[in-house]
């Protein structure tokens, strides 16, 4: 059942029986990290990437966490002087491993297209069901009678926290996905925003791609206009604070989208 928790949390606990792990900060990170990104929207708009501020953000999101937790593990003299190829303890987790990223966009899928994803506003969470399974087809030898057999439900096979749009910005309904691409560059628009409503082009800006863009790493649009699953620039977040309309999930959870859903799924907000 979808609110078993005491099974999966069972599970998990078999299969991962240490929860911790060492991990050594990679070269690559140097790639994705300037202490020196502006807050501002005007001043990031120049720059060609929304990186990371530090490198224990970098090590904290690549393992599934934040810094406030990196540094109970490891205390704040380490966290605070990270740099490359120094050891730290980490949650054992499969790593999200941004520098694989190479902004791809991806099509539809005979399996995947044919998928069905819940947004369930109440409890902040996503769910991901297989394609619902055709009819049972039967003919009764020697009959011109033939019955169709209704097949056993969806299955379940993701589930993701996240936070919802503001209530007066959630667009309910059954929607389907149109689009889905790594690294997306975001249209900042205030008016959008605070109304729900699009202002004209010359009034946004055009923010570049990156895990501290407010869409994070990856965008999954949907047919209702400007409104998609997204990833996020504050992971700490999810679950809690409230966006303008869109479905975020942590980057680490948004980039596994892709593998799970494509253009041609619907999805259900309620």
């Amino acid at each position: 059942p979808v609110s078993d928790w005491v099974a999966v949390n069972t599970a998990a606990r078999k299969s991962v029986p240490n929860p911790l792990a060492i991990a050594i900060v990679p070269d690559t990170a140097k790639a994705w990290v300037d202490p020196s990104l502006p807050t501002k929207k005007s001043l990031q708009a120049k720059r060609k990437r929304m990186t990371y501020r530090s490198f224990a953000e970098f090590m904290s999101e690549r393992y599934h966490c934040d810094v406030a937790y990196l540094t109970l593990l490891n205390g704040s003299k380490k966290i605070n002087n990270l740099k490359p190829r120094d050891t730290l303890i980490v949650p054992n987790v499969k790593p999200f491993t941004i520098e694989a990223l190479t902004g791809a966009a991806y099509k539809n899928d005979e399996a995947m297209s044919q998928r069905h994803a819940v947004v369930d506003t109440k409890i902040n969470q996503v769910r991901i069901f297989e394609a619902a399974p055709p009819a049972l087809i039967v003919a009764e030898p020697g009959s011109t009678t033939v019955s169709a057999s209704v097949r056993p439900n969806r299955g379940l096979i993701a589930s993701f926290p996240i936070t919802p749009g503001k209530p007066k910005f959630i667009k309910f309904g059954t929607w389907v996905v149109r689009n889905s691409v790594e690294l997306p560059h975001w249209r900042y628009d205030q008016k959008l925003l605070d109304t729900g409503k699009r202002s004209s082009d010359s009034e946004a800006l055009n923010i570049p791609p990156g895990p501290n863009s407010p869409v994070g790493i990856f965008w999954c649009g949907l047919s209702k206009p400007g409104i998609g699953l997204h990833g996020t620039s504050d992971p700490e977040t999810i679950g809690r604070a409230r966006s303008s309309g869109c479905i975020r999930l942590a980057n680490w959870d948004a980039i596994r989208l892709p593998m799970l859903i494509r253009p041609g799924t619907t999805v259900e907000i309620r």
